[in-house]
């Protein structure tokens, strides 16, 4: 192996280790290494304190969340630095564009913004996007599982921050995590967390940051993950990004392209409205296809990458069913596998089934959601479905970014729950090559929007 000189030894470590922004494009002032100038501390009564050029945050029993916050506000930025947490027990976090009400927490003051999650539990969702103080998850890491393993405790972790536009996105050692669009929080501070802890084996515990570097001009977005999935919150658009690697809108926000009734060549002339950005079902009898019945897709899907967002009404039954043929003899809805959309706590079928199997977000009379209620918007909200289904048969339920179950597409232990349930009469049940997908009219009042998918 060829020998280097000292000198080349040192410019190339030096290369290696240098922030990816530099001391001549950065912003002076965020942290000087010495001080907390330009500083304010907010909300809790966490400690922090300059030492050996890092910013240290200490948790202490029994305070709210802390923040550490810059006097200034910035709006498009790129943000680099390195943070360490030393404790799997603690939790910490960057804000980004955030506020503050000195009225919120019950007058202990309330922090609120776009915040990158420092998360070393064992869910591992660090760089993922939380939005504190306010909507709670943005995206859970759940939605890019092979990054969870990026963050490392208790070493120095490399962390990347673009804010551009209405895009937020995230990195951790040069991996890429999040990608959120957002329509909220143009500008705002910048804030370093320290969690409330309430035990007193999480009280002491240090959080770490050092070598912050902001760019505020000539900002160069870096290239992202293609595969990673974006959270989109404006209403049935696609960003650049997802547009390049192939999203298509199954939905345009004002009319009916792309979809007909079930049982028909055309769109049902009653029973759905589609104006205003707003797929909607009109209430009728309560019953499957009551009103303007069933819709489905023109175009046929095999793998692929659905995403919706839907809104329930007190009471209300619908699904998204996918891989359906229209070829089973049925007096009810058409039949396929179906994502279960469904008020749990009052409508009677939540209580139904096996297990919970045909609760919200469950594949329908076969496998329960293994969901949190802390992660289920209420009746009335507006709350995100997801479906994956890989080449390979594997498919993956979402609900609101959180993984809540996977299965195999004819596997053994697929055909072993088909044959118990209901759909036992028809043969090689949700098997098909391909199949149209499909919004449910059960006769309740619901709303879906934002419809895209993505052939895989």
């Amino acid at each position: 192996m060829k020998k280097l000189t000292l000198s080349a030894a040192i410019l190339l470590t030096a290369a290696f280790i240098t922030p990816s922004i530099t001391q001549a494009q950065s912003t002076p002032g965020l942290f000087d290494g010495k001080t907390l100038n330009g500083w304010k501390r907010l909300a809790g009564g966490a400690d922090y304190k300059v030492e050996n050029g890092a910013i240290v945050g200490t948790t202490v029993l029994n305070s709210g969340n802390t923040f550490l916050v810059t006097e200034k506000e910035y709006g498009d930025f790129i943000l680099e630095m390195d943070t360490k947490i030393e404790s799997p027990l603690s939790n910490s976090g960057v804000q980004t564009r955030s506020h503050f009400d000195p009225a919120g927490h019950e007058g202990k003051g309330l922090v609120y913004g776009r915040q990158f999650e420092i998360d070393p539990s064992d869910r591992k969702w660090s760089g993922g996007i939380y939005d504190e103080g306010r909507r709670d998850w943005l995206y859970p890491v759940d939605l890019n599982a092979n990054a969870k393993d990026a963050f490392k405790v208790g070493v120095y972790n490399h962390i990347r921050i673009e804010c551009i536009g209405n895009e937020m996105r995230t990195w951790i050692n040069g991996i890429g995590v999040a990608d959120v669009v957002d329509t909220v929080d143009r500008k705002g501070f910048i804030g370093l967390q320290v969690h409330a802890v309430s035990k007193p084996e999480q009280a002491g515990k240090k959080v770490y940051f050092k070598n912050l570097r902001i760019q505020t001009e000539n900002l160069k977005p870096k290239p992202f993950p293609k595969d990673v999935f974006t959270v989109n919150y404006t209403l049935n658009q696609l960003s650049d990004r997802e547009a390049a690697n192939g999203w298509k809108l199954l939905y345009d926000g004002h009319t009916s392209n792309g979809w007909h009734g079930a049982l028909l060549t055309t769109f049902p002339t009653h029973g759905w409205e589609y104006a205003d950005g707003v797929m909607h079902v009109l209430a009728s009898a309560g019953k499957e296809e009551s009103g303007g019945g069933d819709i489905v897709t023109d175009s046929l899907y095999s793998a692929f990458d659905l995403s919706f967002e839907f809104k329930l009404t007190p009471g209300a039954n619908s699904g998204v069913k996918y891989f359906v043929t229209l070829s089973e003899v049925t007096k009810g809805s058409a039949i396929g596998l179906e994502y279960q959309v469904l008020d749990d706590k009052l409508h009677p079928d939540a209580k139904l089934g096996r297990n919970g199997d045909r609760t919200l977000a469950s594949l329908y009379d076969l496998i329960p959601s293994n969901k949190q209620e802390r992660f289920v918007h209420p009746i009335g909200a507006w709350n995100t479905g997801r479906i994956v289904v890989l080449p390979n048969n594997h498919v993956v339920h979402y609900l609101n970014g959180v993984k809540v179950l996977e299965y195999e597409r004819g596997s053994k232990e697929f055909k072993d729950l088909v044959a118990i349930s209901k759909y036992v009469i028809w043969k090689n049940f949700g098997e098909a090559k391909e199949g149209h997908l499909l919004l449910q009219d059960h006769g309740n009042e619901v709303f879906f929007r934002s419809i895209k998918v993505r052939r895989l």
